[in-house]
């Protein structure tokens, strides 16, 4: 086919970060470029030249058009600084030794496998302050029942005073 011409390496621009940046191999521009011919074959049986120009500004339009976006969605959602705090725990991780936790897609799976270790030291810190209380309630029924026989000690004395008085 025809030459592909010179064309805008996207690796060149320092605002696109790598991950996004589409492939764009010669070999994947060529195809592109005959899918473009395809669709207007008539005009590029007139003019093929002034047709590769026409195909390359709008490939290098498309391609500025994207870099823009991809930038106003990295300043809108503050993606600079997220993907900086993900390296950083990234760094952080890398010491570890037991695995990080990831979800499995089954979400009883994930709220079990976080809510139950959470549950059973809730429950072992519920049955320790239960056990306190009871504690805490037997020796205040031993106290009552104390106070109770004293006060019926008491009115026996009372008693025994009041009928030798008399």
């Amino acid at each position: 086919g025809p030459d592909p011409g010179p064309s805008a390496n996207p690796d060149s621009d320092p605002t696109v970060t790598p991950v996004l940046i589409l492939p764009f191999s010669p070999h994947h521009r060529s195809c592109s470029y005959q899918r473009f011919v395809s669709c207007y074959r008539c005009f590029y049986k007139l003019q093929p030249q002034l047709t590769r120009s026409i195909y390359d500004q709008f490939i290098s339009q498309l391609q500025a058009s994207i870099k823009e976006e991809i930038q106003e969605v990295k300043n809108e959602g503050n993606l600079e600084g997220l993907f900086s705090s993900l390296d950083k725990i990234v760094e952080e991780a890398k010491g570890r030794e037991e695995p990080v936790w990831r979800p499995s897609g089954v979400p009883e799976q994930d709220v079990r496998s976080s809510m139950v270790p959470y549950l059973l030291k809730h429950r072992s810190h519920l049955r320790r302050v239960l056990r306190e209380k009871e504690e805490e309630n037997r020796k205040v029924a031993e106290s009552v029942l104390m106070g109770r026989e004293r006060i019926a000690e008491l009115q026996q004395l009372i008693q025994a005073r009041q009928q030798a008085w008399q």
